[in-house]
């Protein structure tokens, strides 16, 4: 049987054995919560979201936000209002996940992150504290990214990558003085098994090869060989 606190409201039928919910936490029609989910309190769960067995969502985590554009916003955004989370995760305090969201199994969202719609996130990876990881974004399996980095609009990140603290990707040259532009703006490719170094920034469209590193501080302006190590401002081998 799920224990549910008498302050949580639970307008799902869809919840599993074990399931715990904590004391004013918001789980909203249409949910599925499977087996063994420990919702912990003031958690928002929205319509079309999905968490798979085993996983849970710590204080105050938000659950299936809807992305908005105000008048300063020049993109409409566009998304599905679905989010799934896979088996064995766990969403830290304060995280908030956007619709149109896939999360693999045994992943750790970090305390504060957020992730945009459009996003897939592999199985076992990480996200640390405070990461930021924007619209249309592909994170392969295996792959970290410490805490308070960010990663850019249209960005792709294989598998295995490993992106230390402090982390800056960038998608357009422009500083936003052209509005936004799908064919022009472009975000960081790293490949499998690529190294990123802490406080290294990424500049549009550059490619970070396999198993390449990128040293501390490195500002990278160009693309990066396979198996190559560059460091420096701008970023050349070493």
């Amino acid at each position: 049987m799920p224990a549910i606190h008498p302050s949580a409201i639970v307008e799902t039928e869809s919840i599993g054995e074990g399931v715990a919910i904590g004391e004013f936490a918001v789980i909203r029609p249409g949910v599925v919560l499977g087996d063994r989910v420990r919702i912990h309190p003031h958690v928002v769960v929205e319509t079309g979201v999905e968490i798979e067995e085993g996983t849970e969502v710590l204080p105050q985590g938000y659950v299936g936000r809807r992305p908005r554009a105000v008048g300063a916003i020049v993109r409409e955004p566009t998304f599905r209002e679905v989010l799934r989370i896979g088996a064995g995760c766990s969403i830290g305090a304060n995280a908030v996940l956007y619709y149109d969201t896939e999360i693999g199994p045994d992943t750790l969202i970090g305390d504060g992150a957020f992730v945009r719609e459009r996003v897939r996130i592999g199985a076992h990876c990480v996200v640390g504290r405070s990461v930021g990881i924007d619209r249309d974004v592909h994170v392969g399996e295996r792959t970290s990214i410490m805490s308070t980095s960010l990663i850019v609009a249209k960005s792709r990140i294989g598998k295995g990558v490993f992106i230390a603290h402090g982390v800056v990707t960038t998608n357009d040259n422009a500083l936003g003085a052209e509005g936004w532009d799908e064919e022009r703006v472009a975000g960081a490719t790293i490949e499998d098994g690529a190294r990123i170094a802490a406080n290294a920034t990424l500049l549009p469209g550059v490619k970070v090869g396999r198993d390449a590193v990128v040293g501390a501080g490195s500002v990278v302006t160009r693309d990066v060989a396979a198996a190559t190590r560059v460091m420096g401002v701008p970023a050349r081998p070493a």
